[in-house]
């Protein structure tokens, strides 16, 4: 009997010829992941570890200031310098600090640390994220964090997988978000609990790299362990472009077992949105869009949709336009390479020229503590990837998701609006098979 992509990593990682669903393993790890909230805790933790002054690996640690960047108050403050004295003492390679980083799920790929067929853990339930690449990666508490630091290994539970296979071509406007978010709804917040997402189809194998990113991304709102890709030559190509050091291309076997299998037609899709307060709460376009649903706040970026790509989506529809008046949009480039593109691009005159307000890369406004938060009785509509009550500040506020597109759609009608209906430029640099 095969194995899936995923137990075929974790198999190897554990020097095992095989492993089956359910069985506990310890694990080598290539990466280990924290941002200044996690790492706090971690570093905490691995104090009190008896014998433990070292770090395993300073080259194999990365740690990325994010989630309260620039720091909004002294205890934000104190919680990053924590972790930059931390990186100084134990001489970590990959610290990425303020205007030097960003979004720790978009720097780590485009430094090149991410590579298919690496086992990857992070103090951040996105961690996840990585599996665009082939990799193995899954969120951990802080304390397993600290206990990887220090042994370079984790014990985990190995996942079944369901395996979700995507046929036909995007319609217009439609874009890896939609897939993704009808993929949540199809699945239920905990539909795959502790299950790995082993994504295939002729539809994803055409989705660009920031694509797959926004899919693997979003593998934890329907609970999954974690979301993986395999890694084809497009992938290959971008992971050689940032990084020479060897890595292991994993294949699922053609006779692996999967606990399901998930057919989604990518081609009967419209855009779709996750209404309050659930991602799983989706619905096409057509039956939320109207003028009873008007917004005080746009928010475009995050790690699930932070990338140039979804920058220029954005650009495009608001290209010579205004934002609707009585509205703020907010915009997060998802790192400091990010900003630059868009700048060089012309995209951030044009963002500011239509009346947003570009950030610091960084997560704050996501998670509802920096840079864009709500207050009460407001209604957002964001391109990040929860929804939950009080997820972006005020818990009697309502957060929609949905894809770059609708967003910008929206900020121009001031209302979650169709992108279908708008006039726009042409998208030559983007693509419906983009994030």
């Amino acid at each position: 009997m095969g194995m899936t992509l995923t137990e075929k990593i974790l198999a190897r990682h554990c020097g095992l010829e095989r492993v089956e669903p359910g069985q506990i393993v310890n694990a080598k790890v290539d990466l280990v992941l924290a941002n200044e909230l996690s790492a706090a805790v971690a570093i905490g933790v691995m104090r009190k570890i008896q014998g433990a002054t070292r770090v395993f690996d300073a080259t194999k640690i990365a740690l990325v200031a994010d989630h309260f960047v620039p720091a909004k108050d002294a205890q934000s403050a104190s919680l990053a310098k924590l972790m930059k004295e931390f990186a100084a003492e134990q001489e970590i390679e990959h610290f990425f600090d303020v205007g030097r980083g960003g979004i720790e799920h978009v720097v780590l790929p485009e430094e090149g640390l991410v590579a298919p067929g690496e086992l990857i853990v992070g103090g951040d339930s996105h961690t996840c994220t990585y599996g665009a690449f082939g990799a193995f990666a899954t969120g951990m508490g802080s304390t397993d964090i600290a206990a990887a630091f220090v042994l370079g290994e984790v014990w985990l539970k190995v996942p079944a997988s369901i395996k979700l296979i995507y046929t036909g071509a995007p319609g217009p406007m439609v874009y890896a978000k939609d897939i993704m978010l009808r993929t949540v709804g199809e699945l239920g917040i905990d539909g795959a609990t502790y299950r790995a997402l082993e994504y295939h189809g002729t539809t994803v194998d055409e989705l660009s790299i920031t694509g797959r990113i926004t899919m693997a991304n979003m593998a934890i709102e329907a609970g999954a362990k974690n979301g993986i890709f395999r890694a084809d030559e497009k992938t290959i190509a971008y992971v050689k472009e940032r990084t020479d050091r060897p890595f292991v291309v994993e294949r699922a076997d053609p006779d692996a077992t999967y606990e399901r299998v998930v057919s989604i037609d990518v081609g009967a899709l419209e855009p779709q949105i996750a209404c309050p307060h659930t991602p799983d709460n989706v619905h096409p376009i057509s039956e939320v869009a109207g003028d009873d649903l008007p917004v005080d706040q746009v928010f475009i970026g995050s790690c699930t949709n932070g990338y140039i790509d979804d920058l220029r989506v954005v650009a495009k529809i608001l290209e010579g336009k205004r934002i609707a008046p009585n509205l703020r949009v907010i915009v997060n480039p998802g790192s400091q390479k990010v900003w630059m593109q868009a700048a060089q691009e012309g995209i951030l005159t044009t963002l500011a020229a239509a009346g947003c307000a570009v950030n610091t890369p960084g997560c704050g406004a996501c998670f509802g503590g920096h840079m864009g938060t709500l207050g009460d009785g407001e209604r957002a509509i964001s391109t990040t990837n929860r929804n939950y009550v009080g997820r972006m500040g005020s818990p009697k506020a309502e957060i929609y998701l949905a894809s770059p597109a609708t967003c910008a759609a929206s900020a121009v009608t001031g209302r979650i609006t169709d992108p279908r209906v708008l006039e726009y430029a042409p998208m030559s640099s983007a693509s419906p098979t983009s994030s």
